[in-house]
């Protein structure tokens, strides 16, 4: 079982020629309203990816009482999300502003709404245990990220903490993830918030050293690395024309938490994942973007497979 504990918003999405500088007013014919949220889009991503029919994927989160929680809950049903633990707050579902260009680059801006007060009690006990994923984002309450983290792993779930948006991270707790997943900016922000002078991919690569995790940094088109304290691995990124890079980072970490789940190799988990995230690029918005098994399968052949690296 996957469980996702994050975000759910509603993505008001603007297609421009380009993207606007500051202070700058730019026009576009029409919006478009889709389901997202990092922790919508990395649950819709797994469910969608998943090649096991046992495997199942929960959402845990929070919408409030507006016309764009039907929206976020209908795009998680329809992807075969459970969505029982999911619950109603005061506040309003939590809302993107995301503007994109023609080459696929995005700016975005969320208001959170909900997602400031999701509890860790949401999160049925019964859902923890050595057959679980869990996946976390920092789009909710840190300090229910932690607490949730502390329950997993006295029961012996494995975790999955996407570090996005950055955020610190207390020391005590980078040892209890199974990965940490990041982009080089994100790596560079823990291993400085923890004393390592390294940045991009060495910062991944300190951070698996120091902490004894293994460490996935993702590297746009130039693919991704994983680092564990005993071995090293680089992917490259599938060849393709971006339509919409919005949810890539998302879907790349469905992959990986689906390959943690079936106890997948490090190479190989790379490798599918970095495959799904290249494919969530093909497709306008978030959500609706995320590839299918099927489509999944017919492309891993055109991506080369992950190889090692010296430490």
């Amino acid at each position: 079982m996957i469980v996702v504990f994050g975000s759910i918003n509603a993505d008001l999405v603007f297609a421009v020629d380009a993207l606007p500088r500051a202070g700058e007013t730019v026009l576009c014919p029409g919006h478009r309203a889709v389901a997202g949220g990092k922790g919508l889009n990395q649950a819709v991503a797994a469910a969608k990816a998943a090649t096991d029919p046992a495997s199942s994927v929960q959402m845990v989160g929070r919408v409030g009482p507006d016309g764009f929680a039907p929206l976020a809950l209908r795009a998680l049903t329809d992807a075969g999300v459970g969505t029982e633990a999911i619950t109603e707050s005061a506040l309003p579902t939590g809302c993107a502003a995301v503007i994109v260009d023609r080459a696929g680059e995005n700016q975005i801006t969320v208001a959170s709404g909900a997602n400031t007060d999701l509890s860790p009690e949401v999160l049925p006990e019964d859902w923890l245990g050595p057959e679980t994923v869990l996946v976390l984002q920092m789009e909710v309450p840190l300090e229910s990220n932690w607490a949730v983290v502390e329950r997993a792993k006295a029961r012996g779930a494995r975790v999955v903490l996407n570090l996005a948006p950055a955020k610190p991270v207390p020391a005590e707790l980078i040892p209890s993830f199974d990965l940490v997943v990041f982009n080089e900016i994100e790596a560079e922000m823990l291993a400085r918030t923890r004393g390592l002078d390294a940045a991009g991919e060495d910062a991944a690569r300190a951070i698996a050293t120091r902490y004894g995790v293994t460490a996935v940094v993702s590297l746009g088109s130039a693919g991704a690395a994983a680092f564990t304290p005993d071995e090293a691995w680089r992917c490259g990124a599938l060849a393709i024309e971006p339509v919409d890079t919005v949810g890539a980072g998302d879907a790349f970490v469905a992959g990986l938490a689906l390959g943690l789940e079936a106890g997948t190799t490090l190479p190989a988990m790379l490798h599918r994942a970095s495959v799904v995230g290249g494919l969530a690029c093909l497709r306008e918005g978030a959500a609706p973007a995320m590839p299918s098994a099927a489509e999944i399968e017919a492309r891993l052949g055109d991506l080369p497979p992950a190889r090692p690296m010296e430490l």
